[in-house]
């Protein structure tokens, strides 16, 4: 038989995230964002729970044109923008809409023959200092497109740096909103300034939520201010579960160690499970003793370091614990359980995003057909 570990994603979970989106931006439309091959998931597995979406926004030419091929007629959005001149001409072969954040891709569009004008969105850098015509140039970048005939219409959008939490001990968007809406109170287009975080924590904003917001993380059940808020809070379901079974089972007595540099000691006796995964599945290898686990749906600890291949598990409390006893590492477990990733990341030093995304090509991966 193959290795027992698998990857399962939730077509239900994906709409109902999605869902809880278009409630929290009733009168915006959504972008499902897909960049990253859907956070992990894989836009082709994802795409049947995100198709409700406005459009799909995401930064790879060939992703796109999965979409395409896909069926998706409706928007999607490039939203690094081009990385070159003839990028311009796959974006008219396949109707796709581009940011536009720096002077060059002006100059690219000025010089592009098409017989379709382009929808751009032109990105203000409204504090976040990656991408985007700071406040003082966007009025003279959106001057320059607006006369180009290679331009139909303007959209106008930025993207918050601390939407997640304060800044500086005040509203942590509050700096850029402002700046955003001073430079653009008085231009015509559709705005876009609401990713996830600013979605589910300040959409109640009309000015935040504007035309489009931007569902990236939330999406997948991922939540952008963990461990403020945790999914349950924001009703937010997991879109991956990583599963695997025990593979051994070891009685460990008083003294002994378990794992490579005997990092863990056990005081008592205990029953250790051996899972069938490790980092070489994406798992993180910085996860200490205590990172939480389920085994058959039921909360416990993982003891030792993650290994390769393997990682370990207490089920000493767990009397019912075999070999091939189900093992969640995150996502829905068996009755009703779940574990979130974002508490999984926490204890390995990173974010949900990164497992997601990390998921080793080795790991099976197939669509929950409920």
């Amino acid at each position: 038989m193959p290795r027992p570990i698998e990857a399962l994603i939730h077509p239900d979970a994906l709409a109902h995230n999605l869902g809880r989106a278009r409630a929290l931006a009733p009168d915006a439309k959504v972008w499902a964002v897909v960049k990253a091959n859907a956070y992990g998931h894989g836009i082709e597995r994802a795409f049947e729970g995100l198709r409700g979406a406005d459009g799909f926004a995401l930064l790879d030419l060939a992703e796109a044109q999965r979409l395409r091929d896909l069926d998706w007629r409706g928007p999607i959005l490039l939203l690094e923008g081009v990385f070159e001149p003839r990028d311009l001409e796959l974006c008219s072969r396949l109707g796709l809409w581009h940011a536009v954040h720096c002077t060059e891709q002006i100059d690219w569009l000025a010089a592009h023959k098409t017989h379709v004008p382009h929808r751009v969105f032109l990105k203000m850098n409204t504090g976040m200092n990656r991408l985007g015509f700071r406040p003082q140039a966007f009025r003279a970048a959106w001057a320059r497109l607006n006369a180009l005939p290679q331009v139909d219409e303007i959209s106008l959008m930025t993207h918050f740096s601390d939407a997640d939490a304060d800044r500086f001990g005040q509203n942590g968007i509050a700096h850029q909103v402002a700046a955003f809406h001073e430079a653009t109170h008085d231009l015509p287009g559709e705005r876009s300034l609401a990713n996830s975080a600013a979605t589910l924590r300040h959409c109640a904003d009309a000015g935040v939520r504007a035309d489009w917001v931007r569902a990236g993380i939330m999406s997948y059940g991922g939540v952008p201010d963990f461990p403020e808020h945790d999914a349950a809070h924001w009703d937010l379901k997991p879109a991956m579960t990583l599963r695997s079974r025990l593979i051994a089972v070891q009685e460990v007595q008083p003294g002994e160690s378990v794992g490579y540099g005997s990092s863990f000691v056990a005081e008592a006796p205990l029953r250790i499970g051996v899972v069938a995964c490790g980092y070489a599945d994406g798992y993180p290898r910085h996860c200490p003793t205590g990172t939480p686990v389920l085994v058959d749906g039921v909360r416990t600890r993982t003891v030792g370091r993650v290994s390769m291949d393997m990682l370990t598990v207490d089920i000493t409390h767990l009397p019912a614990a075999r070999l091939g006893s189900e093992v969640t590492l995150w996502g829905q477990g068996p009755q009703g359980s779940a574990l979130s990733i974002d508490e999984v990341a926490r204890a390995g030093g990173t974010i949900g995003y990164e497992l997601m995304c990390a998921l080793a090509q080795r790991v099976p991966v197939r669509v929950d057909e409920g």
